[in-house]
């Protein structure tokens, strides 16, 4: 394996572990943890979205990296604007605001690593 094929291997653990813990957090948040209504919250739909990018992130989509690299910039949105809640939903936004920045990072660089361009440019 090469240097090039060890850091898309990286990128694409990293985006498939964020966006995992990414989905997981959203519906802890909105179910359990601090819903927005007290037994839960339609808000846990929130997930959806991130649920349908799962298995072209997991399957190396080039196509899914990219639109769910703008997908996450809705999560880091909403993670600032809720990050001034109380206990514990200030500490869940953090949560979000970080997930979806990772997100967003790996996907971009997995996508720019392994634009068709980029698979022929050897030297």
């Amino acid at each position: 394996m090469s240097g090039g094929d060890a850091t898309v291997r990286r990128l694409w653990l990293l985006a498939s572990a964020s966006l995992i813990a990414l989905i997981v957090l959203c519906v802890l948040w909105e179910g359990w943890l601090a819903p927005l209504r007290p037994g839960g919250s339609w808000m846990t739909l929130k997930a959806l979205p991130l649920m349908g990018a799962l298995f072209g992130i997991l399957r190396g989509r080039r196509y899914t990296y990219q639109w769910t690299s703008m997908l996450s910039l809705l999560y880091f949105t909403e993670g600032v604007m809720r990050a001034a809640d109380a206990a514990p939903g200030g500490a869940l936004a953090l949560a979000e605001v970080v997930l979806s920045v990772l997100l967003f990072c790996s996907t971009v660089a997995y996508a720019r690593l392994t634009a068709p361009s980029r698979q022929g440019a050897g030297g």
